[in-house]
């Protein structure tokens, strides 16, 4: 039996400046996501005007709305058909209108508070929604570029790599650069940050679509429907452990990154320490994501995993017991769990590709972008219910802005940084050892549907 191209490319090595291109990518996709979660909240509360309600209710509800749009994204994307793939088109050409979308989104009209939400509403949805049509095939290309286990490790955690890089270059210049370019005028300074920030990142994503290769297709034969790929999907056991997975630890992460400005303007009554604990957070995050590939040679993706997360729980409900003066120690720590949180984008991404196969193994069918863009849908739920479950406990312990807290409301502050997100953390720990994709039992998917291909 002669094998194929086609079988000989599944399992292809992936050679150092694909990998560099591909991770490439998520530099640009930080340009905008970076921006969203650190200063979008700021800009609409102290330049665009909007009450700080209104703009909570909006963010909310317009992110429930995009994560909704990614199983949507995901069917068309993996109904795609050009000369250059399914994934990489889009990269090509939908650069433009997010980075004309991100502008209008940073933009101040002359309205009333009235007109001003609905522009807030019709803006930010349609930037995010330019994003999803961005960012779910960007997901998938890493799951048809090889199916080599060690090589899908390496490859996602050097777009984490890049991807936490951007963030904390982009936490810490963003506001200078709306100094600089705006020459005191906010209003103005958010929209030519954004535009640069757009005209870089369409630069990275062309060299993201020249650098890379779809190299895994779906059986020709297959001509199922949307909703048949979700009827797969809930199906898939692995999956399905990963969707819930992904929706806790993001809760994790959403919590430490939300209630850290609460913790050191009130709790540590520090808060010019905030930039330097947050930059060093996503440095932290850089080099664990660094790490993963070496890690992963030592220990298959999902025991290290959950090594890695029962880590992260008790060294954040030790980071609770901190005295407010011990700041180095603080810092130690947060540098500490970041580090062990890390590896979790790597990994967690590496394994949807994984269930992905196993998808096509069990069904004979493969719907690489659903796969990816569900999981996508699990993480800004647990974006949204982490951010939303912040705010409310905090408003059910008394907190009152701009104003000496309550000794019930500072306690709140503390466990939301520290121990609520362990146990996020020890909830993940327990999730993950129920997932059994990995090691011989994934070698044999490998090997059977290279068999199918050549026969």
């Amino acid at each position: 039996m002669t094998e194929t191209p086609a079988a000989n490319a599944r399992l292809a090595r992936l050679g150092l400046g694909e990998k560099l291109g591909y991770g490439f990518g998520d530099a640009g996709f930080n340009l905008y996501w970076t921006v969203i979660g650190s200063f979008l909240a700021a800009f609409y509360t102290e330049v665009f005007g909007l009450s700080a309600a209104a703009a909570g209710t909006m963010l909310f509800t317009t992110k429930i709305v995009d994560a909704c749009t990614d199983p949507l994204m995901g069917a068309v994307a993996d109904r795609t058909q050009t000369r250059f793939g399914k994934f990489r088109p889009y990269l090509l050409f939908a650069g433009l209108p997010m980075a004309g979308a991100a502008v209008l989104t940073f933009t101040t009209p002359d309205f009333g508070p009235g007109g001003k939400l609905v522009w807030a509403y019709c803006t930010y949805t349609l930037m995010m929604m330019l994003y999803t049509v961005l960012s779910t095939p960007y997901s998938s290309l890493s799951g048809v570029m090889t199916a080599n286990s060690q090589d899908r490790t390496s490859l996602i955690s050097i777009r984490f790599l890049f991807a936490f890089s951007c963030g904390a270059l982009a936490n810490k210049y963003t506001l200078p650069l709306v100094d600089y370019l705006g020459a005191g005028d906010a209003e103005r300074g958010w929209q030519l940050t954004m535009a640069l920030y757009g005209a870089l990142a369409m630069v990275i994503f062309g060299v993201t679509f020249l650098s890379t290769r779809e190299r895994i297709a779906p059986p020709p034969e297959q001509k199922s429907p949307p909703l048949q790929d979700i009827r797969d999907l809930l199906h898939n056991k692995p999956w399905l452990i990963l969707f819930a997975l992904a929706m806790i630890i993001m809760m994790t992460i959403t919590l430490r990154a939300g209630s850290a400005y609460y913790y050191f303007y009130y709790y540590v009554e520090r808060p010019d320490l905030l930039p330097d604990y947050l930059f060093w957070q996503m440095v932290a995050y850089a080099a664990g994501a660094l790490l993963a590939p070496v890690m992963t040679r030592y220990l298959d993706k999902p025991r290290l995993l959950a090594w890695l997360m029962g880590c992260v729980a008790i060294l954040s409900i030790a980071f609770y017991f901190v005295p407010r003066d011990m700041i180095w120690l603080m810092f130690t720590l947060n540098i500490l769990i970041s580090l062990a949180l890390g590896p979790k984008s790597p990994l967690t991404w590496s394994m949807y590709a994984d269930s992905a196969d196993y998808n096509e193994w069990k069904t004979g069918r493969r719907a690489t972008a659903m796969t990816f863009s569900a999981a996508t849908f699990s993480q800004k739920l647990g974006g949204a219910l982490g951010s939303a479950g912040m705010l409310w406990v905090l408003a059910a312990l008394g907190y009152a802005a701009n104003e000496a807290q309550s000794g019930a409301s500072l306690t709140g502050i503390a466990l939301l940084q520290t121990a609520i997100p362990g146990g996020f953390a020890l909830l993940a720990v327990l999730v993950v050892k129920s997932y059994d994709l990995s090691g011989e039992r994934l070698g044999k998917i490998q090997s059977d549907l290279i068999a199918r291909a050549t026969t």
